[in-house]
């Protein structure tokens, strides 16, 4: 598993918090297609005169993990650590920013030193544009259209389409083979609410992307 990691210069702040200093506040990460788990880490330095402690952290979200190097909590002045985060994908996709809360020594509950971010850029090799349709009950029962486009150097085809519901009908068109289809849905009456989860499946090489979910609403105006 490749994964690119590119340090961004745009919070180029050093972040001073009881000693310890921080250069990097954001690190964004590039992941793979096939990357179950991204890794960011930041690197910091007690400056100070006294000795500093990591007290405690939140990532915030299960998905992210957060270790010292070795465990180690206590710094002295002029000692120098490692903070690692680890993603968890999940079925994440595009670009996730995930924050990290740091208390040094005695910080106030609600006034962590340090806020650290990861941001993981996920490929999207399947984009639904858009991913929910709506239609108002009373109104006119007009096919709308969910344009399914393919951001991968090798074909990726749509080879099977499900609807949760009968209040919908849909078909799939070609546009172009393995780049782009058109998902077209209507619905079958316009008098009462309904809503359908469309599973559409493809060939994708990749089994975290090979399935994707939209949406078709019909509810009250």
């Amino acid at each position: 598993m490749k994964i690119a990691i590119v340090i961004s210069w745009m919070l180029a702040a050093v972040a001073h918090a009881a000693g310890l200093e921080f250069a990097e506040l954001l690190k964004e990460v590039h992941a793979a297609p096939d990357a179950a788990r991204v890794v960011a880490e930041f690197n910091f330095t007690n400056h100070s005169k006294k000795p500093a402690r990591l007290a405690n952290s939140d990532p915030g979200c299960s998905c992210l993990k957060v270790e010292v190097t070795d465990g180690k909590l206590n710094y002295a002045p002029g000692e120098s650590g490692m903070l690692r985060a680890t993603f968890e994908m999940g079925n994440f996709s595009g670009t996730i920013d995930k924050n990290i809360a740091l208390w040094i020594n005695d910080d106030p509950a609600d006034e962590p030193s340090v806020k650290l971010t990861v941001r993981v850029h996920i490929p999207v090799l399947v984009n639904l544009e858009p991913k929910t349709l709506k239609w108002v009950i009373g109104g006119k029962p007009e096919p709308q259209t969910i344009h399914i486009q393919m951001a991968s150097e090798k074909p990726i085809r749509v080879i099977n389409v499900k609807s949760s519901s009968s209040a919908f009908t849909y078909e799939v068109k070609t546009i172009k083979d393995g780049k782009a289809y058109d998902l077209i849905v209507t619905p079958v009456a316009m008098e009462v609410p309904g809503i359908s989860v469309l599973r559409i499946e493809t060939d994708c090489a990749f089994a975290k992307h090979r399935a994707q979910q939209a949406f078709a609403l019909l509810q009250k105006p």
